[in-house]
């Protein structure tokens, strides 16, 4: 559930990124895309830290 909260949270800052940058439609989703995978991986390392203090 972390990690798709995550995806979703990094893939909605790169979208913002990209519009700060003035990037057209392929920019954008380069953005989102590299958000979302950062996002996960955030996601999913929160998820094993909580796993091993719990």
């Amino acid at each position: 559930m972390i990690v798709i909260v995550g995806a979703i949270i990094g893939a909605l800052i790169g979208l913002q990124n990209a519009r700060k940058a003035q990037g057209d439609l392929k920019d954008r989703a380069q953005y989102a895309a590299v958000g979302a995978i950062i996002g996960a991986l955030v996601g999913l390392f929160a998820t094993i830290g909580l796993e091993k203090l719990l």
